[in-house]
């Protein structure tokens, strides 16, 4: 018997029981649920404590300085002192956890509507560009307005450089993978200009230092746990959390999360039912670039105040935001989560070895090192769940072999 043409488009759980293959291995990756990103992370780090332990050192050791230089020992001893080496230490990692949120629902929301998008550091820096320009130069304006108005300036000026990603894929192919990391490399550069010497960013009372002006008050966050200035934990951290709900609700609950989610599974399928594919690879682009240019805002009025020419190069968390998309599988929950690990391993790997367990200088190595394999193994996370089901399978039939020869 066959379908009648003009039937509707499958969805993913009928095309799975009707034998599409490509829906057959989504409802495989749904299948894993958290077994897989949870078993992704623990072989991560198992092979990470290989490495460690080749090279003489004791894993259990490393892992603990680690656990407890990230200040997650402040569970154990909650204190709001934040004189605290635990409490100064669990807040820094917060405030990495903020920026790795924002970064990971960039990658994520692109990733539901079936793009890559590799240009979470450019926009994250363009935000943090405008972020600086429009919170020193409105100085004498009250600091609501003030922070709306840079935060705003900054969301949209990331949406608009991600949109020019998606406006190229959506009229002439372009892929975004390519357009992305070439997008990245222009903003770098525009850096490199705008706060080098003469540029119309650079530090107005020192013409000599490739750095740009200090944001003014009226422009910085608000704190609530620790000294305003000294990079303390600002509000940022509960914008991220709601930046996570707004994420998960958009795509669960409304119109456009359905078309975005329809375009990702499958554009044909989508246009047949009458979803503009092209809009939707636009918007879903400039959406994934608010939230990146918002972490650059935020970082900005938060606890970096200024940003000079070796910083542009330096750094890399748009980059990172792409492992905390893949680990917490694009969901909101997963990210969250994934964003809190990785901000844990950025500031512990750093700030905690100090029983001198491995060499300082070589510590924040073994970051990049789990980070890669968290990468590899999410790209695998189907023969994990295809290993964590044969295990499941072989259990009942050792318990039958060992009744059989018991009788």
């Amino acid at each position: 018997m066959t379908a009648d043409t003009n039937d509707p488009p499958e969805t993913p759980e009928e095309a799975g029981r009707t034998g599409t293959i490509a829906a057959r291995f989504a409802l495989k990756q749904r299948a894993g649920g958290v077994v897989v990103p949870v078993l992704t992370a623990l072989i991560a780090f198992l092979l990470g404590g290989f490495v460690v332990l080749a090279t003489g050192h004791n894993p259990v050791l490393a892992y603990r300085d680690i656990f407890n230089g990230a200040g997650l020992n402040w569970i154990f001893h909650p204190t709001t002192n934040i004189v605290s080496t635990a409490a100064y230490n669990l807040s820094q990692t917060l405030l990495q956890t903020t920026t790795l949120i924002l970064c990971g629902l960039a990658v994520a929301f692109a990733f539901r509507c079936g793009m890559f998008n590799i240009g979470g550091q450019g926009q994250y820096l363009v935000g943090l560009y405008v972020a600086n320009w429009l919170g020193y130069d409105f100085a004498r304006m009250s600091p609501l307005p003030h922070i709306l108005i840079a935060v705003g300036g900054a969301t949209i000026a990331g949406a608009a450089w991600a949109g020019i990603a998606g406006f190229l894929k959506a009229t002439v192919g372009a892929h975004e993978v390519i357009s992305t990391i070439m997008l990245n490399w222009i903003a770098i550069w525009i850096g490199e200009w705008i706060f080098g010497d003469g540029g119309p960013l650079q530090n107005a009372a020192n013409k000599s230092v490739p750095i740009s002006n200090d944001v003014a008050a009226s422009a910085q966050l608000p704190v609530f746990w620790g000294v305003q200035g000294l990079q303390a934990l600002d509000i940022a951290f509960f914008v991220a959390l709601a930046a996570l709900v707004v994420f998960g609700l958009v795509l669960s609950r409304t119109t456009l999360g359905y078309e975005v989610r329809a375009v990702g599974f499958n554009p044909e399928a989508a246009a047949y039912g009458g979803i503009s594919v092209k809009k939707n690879l636009i918007r879903a682009m400039a959406i994934s670039g608010a939230f990146a240019g918002l972490a650059g805002a935020l970082d900005m009025l938060g606890y970096l105040y200024h940003f000079g020419v070796s910083d542009v190069p330096a750094s890399s968390v748009g980059f990172l935001g792409i492992a905390v998309a893949l680990l917490g599988r694009n969901t909101a929950v997963g990210v969250g989560f994934g964003a809190l690990l990785f901000g844990a391993l950025l500031f512990g790997t750093t700030h905690g070895l100090s029983s001198n367990v491995i060499d300082p200088s070589l510590a924040g190595n073994l970051t990049y090192m789990i980070q890669g394999l968290v990468v590899l193994f999410v790209g695998a996370d189907v023969l994990i769940l295809y290993i964590w089901n044969t295990r499941r399978k072989l259990r009942p039939r050792a318990k039958r072999a060992a009744t059989e020869a018991s009788a």
